[in-house]
């Protein structure tokens, strides 16, 4: 079986249709023999029928009277089967009794024996003319059974004239030599025929098989060229989206240096030069401050509040850009840490569910975790005045599961106008989430509060040499 499946499929069709092909031929020359041998046996039970009704019956018709024959009968009989033509293809013949006992036959001591009555004999006495080859097996055919190997074995029935009463049973052997014959050259005739259309066919579907078996075979090694070109560009594809993954992890790292970077400048630079500003204009507005007319002294503190004012402002957005210190921090302090910063500055509480987490998370995961957290809470306070804030975040060994609701009014439909920071802040959470490769949804309805599921990848891979 195994050398049969390394074949090709036309190799494969060809094999087993030539021997569908030789089963047929010898199928068929079987069947045409046997029709041969049933039409000649029938043919021979009608002359034989046609035979005793115009020779035998009259010699035998004193049976209807006693249960024997004659020796002038028997004689008559005899001159008959010598003379006749049929009689001379006969090999062998016997006469029954209605009750079984053989009347007459060519082994005289089988006369006056009595036999069952049984298959052609048994048929005769009905009334039927039967006729097979017989291979001579029955006790009463040991004269015959000396001779030949196989017989046609006809039983006819005698009729009395006038009427359609039995007397008796003629039974007649002939040689099957002119049977074989023509079941020889039957076959024969049968398989040259059956073969040459058979062999039409089979190189007909052979060709045929054999095309198709060409386009499948070019088609098959097309498809494995695709196949291993597909692959490759997959194996391509896999290198590439890790060196983005990690590249987006730098850049998530970079980004906060960057801040960190900005925070400090603005808090070097200009926040150190208004606070300068804010020094200097106090005391010279005490001391100028009666010398001058109203409406100066007016503008003056104005400026000191405008001052003031921006050194605040400029604090806070200081303050906001410098993250703090979590690159040593495990992830459940992170997570408390942006929590408490949010509960303390609103002075609001939050549910939290922590499970299954980790000890620690890669650099950039913990940032995004931060800033999501900080952003998500921010826009709860602002929009459902913080009503049942809840933090639960679960975690697998490859992913963390980040969801944050809030049971307030929900968000309100986005606007093609809609400007900074009703949607910028979805904008910052979504692209952060997605740049470490992470999925972000939100689901929000009207007085059904709004709900944030994020996932961020846990092997996430730190690379910022």
């Amino acid at each position: 079986m195994s050398a049969f499946s390394r074949l090709s499929l036309a190799k494969q069709y060809m094999l087993v249709s030539l021997l569908v092909m030789l089963g047929g031929l010898v199928a068929i020359g079987f069947w045409v023999s046997r029709q041969i041998e049933t039409a000649v046996t029938n043919r021979t039970a009608a002359i034989t029928a046609l035979y005793v009704d115009s020779h035998l019956s009259p010699y035998l018709q004193p049976l209807a009277t006693r249960q024997e024959l004659a020796p002038t009968d028997l004689d008559s009989l005899q001159t008959l089967l010598d003379t006749t033509p049929l009689g001379q293809q006969i090999v062998s013949f016997k006469v029954w009794a209605r009750n079984g006992t053989i009347l007459y036959s060519p082994t005289p001591e089988l006369v006056g024996q009595q036999f069952a009555i049984q298959g052609g004999l048994a048929q005769a006495l009905q009334g039927n003319v039967t006729s097979e080859i017989s291979h001579l097996d029955d006790p009463e055919q040991v004269f015959e059974r000396q001779r030949w190997e196989t017989l046609i074995e006809t039983y006819a029935p005698i009729r009395q004239q006038g009427s359609d009463q039995i007397i008796a049973v003629a039974e007649f052997y002939q040689t099957t030599n002119e049977l074989t014959a023509v079941i020889r050259a039957a076959q024969i005739q049968s398989w040259l025929a059956v073969g040459g259309v058979l062999t039409a066919v089979y190189l007909l579907l052979a060709s045929l098989v054999q095309r198709a078996s060409n386009t499948i075979a070019t088609q098959q090694a097309t498809l494995q060229h695709n196949v291993t070109q597909l692959q490759t560009l997959l194996t391509q594809n896999k290198q590439l989206h890790s060196r983005v993954r990690r590249a987006a992890a730098r850049t998530t790292a970079l980004n906060e240096q960057y801040l960190r970077r900005i925070s400090a400048d603005l808090h070097d630079g200009p926040a150190q030069d208004l606070a300068l500003a804010l020094l200097r204009l106090e005391p010279l507005a005490e001391e100028l401050g009666s010398a001058l007319p109203a409406d100066t002294q007016q503008d003056l503190h104005t400026v000191h509040l405008a001052v003031e004012s921006a050194l605040r402002e400029l604090r806070i957005i200081s303050a906001g850009l410098r993250l703090p210190e979590i690159q040593t921090a495990t992830l459940h302090k992170t997570i408390q840490r942006a929590i408490h910063d949010h509960e303390h500055k609103t002075s609001t509480s939050v549910t939290t569910e922590l499970h299954n987490l980790p000890t620690d998370a890669p650099f950039p995961v913990k940032i995004t975790l931060y800033r999501l957290l900080k952003e998500a809470l921010s826009n709860s306070y602002r929009h459902a005045q913080g009503k049942a804030q809840t933090v639960r975040i679960t975690a697998d060994p490859t992913t963390l599961h980040v969801t944050i609701s809030d049971a307030g009014p929900g968000l309100p439909p986005p606007k093609p106008t809609d400007a900074p920071p009703t949607q910028l802040g979805l904008i910052g959470m979504r692209e952060r989430v997605e740049l470490l490769g992470g999925q972000f949804d939100i689901h929000t309805a009207p007085n059904q509060g709004t709900t944030i599921h994020a996932t961020l990848p846990l092997d996430t891979q730190e690379d910022f040499g």
